[in-house]
């Protein structure tokens, strides 16, 4: 077995998520990097009149080069001043003979903002620093190959720590599988994340290596419908200008829609995820079905079947849970509705493009557009950013 440590924000969540992980013995919360004076900037804050919580601590650490040690950890109180330097990481201990170190930091990479200093989701404070850190520098070219094509996806500088693991202390117990014992506690990623993370996990087990694409295609859209209750889900098959009906799942379906036409037309011409917050807002909707109130279409790029193209075309029904925060204007190009490169998972892209997806030339026999998946809800502002990545993920393994 070995370890890897992320620390992605809160730990609360990012512990709930990588122990959903295939492949992963154990996630435990705790704090790392912390400053080699740390328990003396807490004493010095006592001094000052502060208070100082002993909290529970831990018996539990480790250090960098060494073994678990018995040591008194910080609390998560002395941790919450933000004097300590230690931030809120998760040790992740897994099989890689199941899951690879290149999978894990890919996920982790989606499930943070890369660019944010301090801050995940309504969490600031120097504690909720994004970082990565190994204990084997065997690992490090493994997790610096990803790291570098999140850095070029983004075309900036990333504010994630990448550091050889200088300490570790186990959190208190209250903080352990915090989610499993507070169902309705407080998590910075949307829930919806942990239920996408199963069916993207699920969905890649059940295709294996089967090589026909109509069959994937098939397989694809039953473990979608069925596991995210969508109202519709289906493929569309490019032949030459149009798309044609492919498998689906739910209520009958337009059978033929022109290259360029409507939802699934534009992200087939444009080879890019477009978010619909409400259908009626945009240019040119074709509506299926007069049920249809927002809609998300993921192009998937690669394989497709014999002489043929295609496109994904899934529609929703009511969520209460997948709330937009763009309205209407989020439909083409909004910030908040964007990818990165979400056929390999990474957060960060611009103007709803598919990482550089939006810059291809998508005509004739050059097109690079094999599917999209498009899902469309019965009620407003469903989908978000969050779906686009998951879906994009999820497209990826049709490619």
């Amino acid at each position: 077995m070995k370890e890897i440590f992320f620390a992605g924000g809160c730990f609360w969540g990012t512990e709930h998520f990588f122990s959903g992980v295939d492949g992963v013995v154990s996630a435990v919360s705790g704090y790392a990097q912390g400053s080699p004076d740390w328990a003396a900037a807490c004493e010095g804050r006592q001094a000052e009149g502060g208070q100082q919580a002993t909290g529970e601590g831990r018996l539990e650490g480790q250090q960098a080069g060494g073994g678990p040690e018995i040591a008194r950890g910080p609390s998560y109180e002395q941790v919450y001043t933000d004097r300590t330097g230690f931030a809120e990481t998760v040790k992740v201990v897994y099989r890689p003979e199941r899951v690879s170190l290149k999978l894990l930091t890919e996920l982790f990479f989606d499930i943070i903002d890369p660019l944010s200093v301090n801050r995940q989701g309504h969490d600031e404070g120097t504690r909720y620093r994004t970082g990565i850190y190994y204990s084997d520098e065997a690992d490090l070219p493994v997790i610096q190959e990803v790291y570098s094509s999140v850095e070029a996806r983004v075309g900036q500088k990333l504010a994630v720590e990448l550091e050889p693991l200088r300490n570790f202390y186990q959190a208190e117990e209250r903080h352990q599988k915090y989610l499993e014992k507070n169902p309705e506690g407080y998590c910075h990623l949307p829930l919806k994340t942990f239920k996408y993370l199963r069916l993207y996990q699920d969905i890649a087990a059940f295709l294996g290596d089967e090589p026909d694409s109509i069959a994937r295609m098939a397989e694809t859209a039953a473990l979608i419908y069925e596991r995210m209750k969508f109202f519709w889900v289906g493929f569309y098959i490019v032949r030459g200008d149009t798309l044609v009906l492919g498998p689906f799942q739910g209520p009958h379906a337009c059978m033929r829609i022109g290259f360029g036409k409507g939802v699934c037309g534009t992200a087939w011409k444009e080879a890019r995820t477009v978010v619909v917050p409400d259908v009626e807002q945009f240019p040119g909707h074709i509506a299926c079905s007069s049920l249809s109130r927002s809609e998300i279409v993921v192009p998937v790029v690669g394989s497709s079947p014999a002489g043929a193209m295609g496109t994904v075309d899934l529609r929703a029904a009511d969520r209460k849970d997948n709330a937009v925060g763009d309205g209407a204007e989020g439909a083409v190009g909004g910030k908040d509705n964007a990818v990165g490169d979400s056929a390999e998972g990474a957060v960060g892209g611009k103007d709803n493009a598919v990482g550089d997806s939006a810059e291809r030339a998508v005509s004739g026999k050059s097109a690079a557009v094999s599917a999209v998946l498009d899902i469309d809800s019965t009620a407003p502002g469903t989908f978000d950013s969050t779906d686009a990545l998951w879906l994009g993920k999820i497209a990826g393994l049709l490619a």
